[in-house]
């Protein structure tokens, strides 16, 4: 092997063997760092929290004429929910259950009163986005637990408060409100107190225990029985799905707030992963085809002495094993630079990523070491079969 090093390596080039291995650790690193960024910033696509998350969805059918005039129900049947829940993009569905009766809340502050009429709605308590340990109704204690939407609160606070001359509230102190609710149906009509437990940021409906909307639907409701549910809860993959924008435009079904647009971020990001990919992947294209050029003038120029040991008995795969050698150790030169330039550029976007979410973990670079050295050592592949190739056709006199 040292013979034959010896013997080969009088014609090798040192500029065409930088050139191939700056070409090689440039488009390694763009395929690398363009793999690593995506997985580094999907987490934060796919926080509860996140700006640009989308796991639940609110659907509704779009209301119709025979709506508008009382005819049809305009709600999800158990047809329809089950083809929801077996999508494949489709985590679980809930259905929301309204009070089948009438509800009035008033409060007093500060001597002035204030009463509406309300509208009381339950979903299974997994898709809460509230934590409350007083989330239960007990009959006996008469006391209703209460989550409303967060924008309740910001349309009191800046636009009734404001245009009323009334104090703005704090979510403290809004919270320790107590409403006098009225239930009224069925020949009935009770007083309870209702109480706010949190304020939610996920659904836009006044929510109470299911428990509670069975027990009071039972004793207040019209006693027509179990009714579609006129809107689901839909826990899904993530809006960046393509198949769930095609999927409720086929079936009609509304989303509330557009929520599946919010994965248009998401899918640009994938988008330009892919594309800054594609870009690393041409460099080394272009670096594997530079290194087979040199290696192959560097064939040509020792075509004599190939011959000579040729004739002597060596095998073209003993022969081609220096080059090889060389190829291989320039690759795993090449992903080794790489890999720096990744720890490189990660360590300059990580703390941006920090500063987007609380808590944030960034994903392990495992898989982009793993696929670094997968293509160094499948380029050493194709390169070592085209030289053990060349040199058996100079060994043969072809050329």
């Amino acid at each position: 092997m040292k013979l034959l090093w010896k013997l080969l390596r009088s014609h090798l080039s040192v500029a065409q063997t930088v050139g191939f291995a700056l070409a090689g650790v440039v488009g390694m690193t763009v395929v690398l760092t363009a793999l690593q960024a995506y997985r580094d910033v999907m987490p934060i696509f796919r926080a509860p929290d996140s700006f640009v998350r989308g796991d639940y969805l609110v659907l509704s059918k779009r209301v119709g004429t025979l709506q508008t005039f009382g005819l049809g129900s305009g709600g999800f049947n158990e047809e329809e929910l089950r083809d929801l829940r077996k999508q494949l993009f489709v985590r679980e569905v809930g259905a929301f259950v309204p009070a089948d009766y009438r509800v009035k809340g008033s409060v007093s502050a500060g001597g002035v009163g204030f009463s509406t009429y309300l509208f009381f709605e339950s979903v299974p308590d997994r898709f809460l986005d509230v934590e409350t340990e007083t989330w239960r109704f007990d009959p006996a204690q008469r006391e209703i637990p209460i989550v409303i939407p967060r924008n309740y609160l910001n349309l009191y606070n800046f636009g009734f408060a404001r245009s009323q001359g009334l104090p703005q509230i704090s979510e403290g102190l809004f919270r320790r409100v107590t409403l006098d609710v009225e239930l009224s149906g069925a020949g009935r009509s009770e007083h309870f107190r209702g109480r706010i437990v949190g304020l939610s940021n996920r659904l836009n409906t006044i929510l109470v225990p299911e428990s509670f909307i069975r027990w009071s639907n039972e004793r207040f409701g019209g006693g027509s029985g179990a009714k579609d549910p006129l809107r689901v809860i839909v826990e899904t993959d993530g809006p960046a799905d393509e198949r769930l924008a095609a999927y409720l435009s086929s079936r009609g079904y509304e989303a509330e707030g557009e929520a599946p647009d919010d994965g248009r971020a998401a899918r640009f990001v994938r988008l330009a992963a892919s594309a800054v990919a594609a870009v690393g992947l041409v460099f080394s294209i272009m670096s594997f085809y530079l290194l087979l050029l040199s290696i192959f003038l560097l064939l040509q120029k020792n075509s004599r002495k190939l011959e000579t040991l040729s004739l002597l008995g060596y095998r073209p795969g003993r022969i081609a094993l220096p080059y090889v050698a060389l190829t291989l150790g320039l690759n795993l030169a090449v992903w080794c630079g790489a890999l720096l330039l990744l720890w490189a550029i990660r360590s300059r976007y990580l703390p941006l990523l920090e500063t987007m979410q609380e808590g944030y973990t960034p994903s392990g670079v495992g898989l982009a070491l793993l696929c670094g050295l997968v293509l160094a050592l499948l380029l050493t592949a194709l390169n070592a079969a085209a030289i053990r190739r060349r040199i058996g056709r100079l060994g043969a006199g072809k050329e």
